[in-house]
């Protein structure tokens, strides 16, 4: 069973809804091509299971924005998604739509599983045409390399999966 997922499908020139859910429960937030925002999700992540303790993405949706913070303890990762009126605001002005507590190994591998899925499904060249960027490999090469190299520091389990 798959502790967390995360959906990312291109649903317009420019725009993409991406699905996040746990066993608890699940979000359903907006991305514009304005901003770089699944490669901020993928570098936030990197930063993370590199061991930084906190790190941010945001999703702009035109006006609203979607914020996700994560704060990193030991193996632990607390993510909490927020709405926020205006993505210039402070955390405290949003409103958490969603929130979990993971795994670090956990969260890389979902991400590293949900954009295999997108250029699965979309190729890079589909990806681009519909997104208007090109399709984030250097940030999830970067993330998977990284998650391989520090599996073993979140090894809270003993036999280690490939996403």
């Amino acid at each position: 069973m798959e502790h967390l997922r995360l959906v990312w499908v291109l649903s317009g020139r420019g725009w993409a809804d991406c699905t996040v859910s746990d066993q608890h429960a699940e979000a359903k937030v907006t991305a514009s091509c304005i901003t770089t925002a699944p490669e901020d999700l993928l570098t936030a992540v990197t930063r993370l299971v590199v061991g930084e303790t906190e790190s941010r993405a945001q999703f702009e949706a035109e006006p609203t924005a979607f914020r996700w913070v994560f704060y990193r303890e030991g193996i632990n990762v607390w993510i909490r998604l927020l709405k926020l009126a205006n993505g210039s605001s402070h955390d405290n002005r949003g409103t958490e739509i969603w929130a979990t507590q993971q795994d670090t190994d956990v969260v890389a591998r979902a991400l590293i599983r949900c954009f295999d899925e997108v250029v699965r499904q979309y190729g890079e060249s589909a990806y681009r045409a519909k997104w208007g960027e090109h399709f984030p490999r250097a940030e999830l090469e970067t993330l998977r390399t990284v998650w391989r190299e520090h599996r073993g520091d979140n090894a809270a389990s003993s036999k280690p999966s490939n996403p």
